[in-house]
């Protein structure tokens, strides 16, 4: 070990041992007195052994005494070594506590009852000892701290925890243990090994999602914030009139509601009524629609060559606002009735749709283009309030030849990648095509009558989604589905 003595140099130190004094121990003096006590013993031992020697050896029982004593010796050294033997097999003794173990409130690796992960924020009283208080009642109630952070606000503090309780403690006696605590407006919900990542780390993994994808955007929202609903409010209607909706650079935070400005035009709105946003949220959730709109559009570039089953050859890959032109001219060559089975709505509004589906900010489309580069089929994935909606247009003469089951199924590869629970299609029982394709699926499928249409919902299995995170649920991202 060295101390620092100026910069670039350094010396040693020798540091005293724990417990030990700083000052040099003083020599004890040897006095005389004691060599003397010492001698005097040593003449006593000699002289008793001479006595008990002579009276054995002289009495009439003296070989009979000496071998009862070597017996008595030998039968007391066997017994010396065989218990020294014994003892040095058994398990170590517990170390001493360690000095620079963990602080006031862990208690890592000192149960093996199943124990619970839980998120938990509440807020305190911002001066010195309140912090402590919370911790002792966390520990009493045999609760390890796993990861802490703290939000100063003016009213006081509020401190985020990762805890991991016993199996047997509930949400209410936790919090009854924080208010005892000095801790009010306490939140708490189940974690799991998710939440074990730190939140500098999980934050540069949003980043780097949103850098390479801006449909990325409302999924790292999501994934940032918790449960919450994000509505994307477009800064013009689909007649192009302008709606007057906008939000200052710099973005407002109004308690559960923050309003910031859509890079793509118009306001994100997000909303968490079960718990307030802190300003530090509001800062990464700021930070990250900043990047967003500093990188501009910008979609991954990944083709799939796929050959049909009569050995047309066509490419699926993702699609974005510059295929516009390419996906009105598939309108133009589509059917009346095709576009109706798909928008549901009046025919002559189909192309006012493409400019919002085709936007990254409102979910995901794949596109399937032939050889020559003919766009014959595009399949969304759309974010539709607490719910994810799939849909397909497919041209008509490429109809029935496995390109629908395809990107449907690649749509939903992707809703579970995003965390989604379930997705739903719009349809009519007179659609066969699409009713085959989500039956295609190999999912629990559930039908119902509304409005005179089918709606067909596909419950996934999230389970081993990478980008799950456990009791978020869906992202509410609301916008224009095309419906």
């Amino acid at each position: 070990m060295t101390e620092q003595n100026s910069p670039g140099s350094a010396r040693p130190v020798t540091r005293p041992a724990v417990g030990a004094s700083a000052a040099p121990r003083r020599a004890r003096r040897h006095h005389w007195r004691r060599d003397v006590v010492e001698l005097a013993a040593l003449f006593v031992a000699v002289a008793v052994a001479d006595a008990v020697a002579n009276t054995i050896a002289h009495g009439p029982d003296g070989p009979v005494l000496l071998l009862c004593s070597a017996l008595v010796l030998l039968t007391t050294a066997a017994f010396h070594t065989w218990w020294a033997r014994r003892h040095s097999h058994a398990p170590p003794l517990a170390p001493p506590p360690d000095p620079t173990g963990p602080a006031v409130g862990a208690t890592r690796g000192t149960s093996d009852k199943p124990a619970a992960l839980w998120r938990m924020r509440t807020t305190v009283r911002d001066e010195p000892g309140s912090l402590a208080t919370l911790c002792t009642a966390l520990a009493g109630q045999g609760v390890d701290i796993l990861t802490l952070q703290t939000h100063p606000l003016a009213e006081g503090t509020v401190d985020e925890f990762l805890l991991r309780a016993p199996q047997s403690l509930t949400a209410a006696e936790l919090t009854r243990a924080v208010a005892r605590a000095g801790g009010h407006s306490t939140w708490t919900e189940r974690a799991d090994a998710h939440d074990l990542v730190d939140a500098p780390t999980r934050i540069l993994g949003l980043a780097t999602r949103t850098a390479l994808d801006a449909a990325e955007l409302p999924l790292a929202l999501r994934q940032l914030l918790g449960r919450c609903t994000i509505h994307s409010l477009p800064a013009t209607t689909l007649s192009g009139r302008p709606t007057g909706l906008d939000a200052p650079v710099e973005g407002v935070l109004e308690t559960t509601v923050m309003r910031l400005r859509d890079p793509a035009g118009g306001v994100i709105t997000v909303e968490r009524p079960y718990l307030p946003f802190t300003p530090t949220e509001f800062a990464r959730a700021r930070a990250l629609v900043e990047l967003d709109a500093r990188l501009g559009p910008r979609v991954p570039r990944s083709e799939d060559v796929l050959t049909l089953p009569e050995g047309n050859e066509i490419t699926v890959r993702r699609a974005d606002p510059t295929d516009l032109t390419a996906a009105r001219a598939m309108h133009d060559r589509c059917s009346p009735r095709t576009l109706g089975l798909r928008y549901h709505g009046p025919v002559a509004d189909a192309d006012r749709y493409l400019g919002h589906l085709l936007s990254p900010r409102f979910g995901r489309t794949l596109a399937a283009t032939t050889a020559s580069g003919r766009l014959v089929a595009l399949g969304h994935l759309l974010w539709d309030g607490d719910e994810t909606e799939v849909a397909l247009l497919i041209e008509d003469d490429w109809q029935r030849r496995g390109i629908g089951s395809e990107l449907l199924r690649r749509l939903v590869d992707q809703a579970v990648e995003a965390g989604c629970d379930s997705v739903y299609a719009v349809t009519q029982a007179s659609n066969t095509g699409m009713v085959a394709a989500m039956r295609g699926l190999g999912l629990p499928l559930d039908y119902q009558i509304e409005e005179g249409t089918l709606v067909i919902t596909a419950r996934l299995d999230t389970a081993a989604a990478p980008s799950r995170v456990p009791g978020a649920g869906p992202t509410p991202w609301t916008g224009p589905s095309g419906r």
